[in-house]
């Protein structure tokens, strides 16, 4: 299996932002399958979610929620990294 990212967040949202950037810097030096998902665009996600953006799972497990760390981003990635 690959690494697969999500990024939960929503608009208006620096946060997001400031994720979505740490997350496509981080893709440009280790491979990984990005989705970004609006929560907005579903009652249920926006229920679960909306106050706890941006949130980001790696291969369905939360990883981090509101604030994201480049470092244990690639620290997390590398580990899961399939051999």
């Amino acid at each position: 299996m690959g690494l697969k990212v999500q990024l939960y967040a929503k608009r208006d949202c620096s946060l997001c932002v400031v994720a979505r950037e740490i997350i496509l810097r981080v893709l440009k030096e280790i491979p990984f399958e990005f989705q970004e998902v609006d929560i907005e665009s579903r009652g249920d996600l926006y229920e679960r979610f909306r106050e706890e953006v941006p949130a980001v799972f790696v291969n369905g497990e939360r990883t981090f929620t509101r604030r994201v760390s480049e470092r244990k981003l690639k620290r997390v990635l590398k580990r899961r990294r399939p051999k």
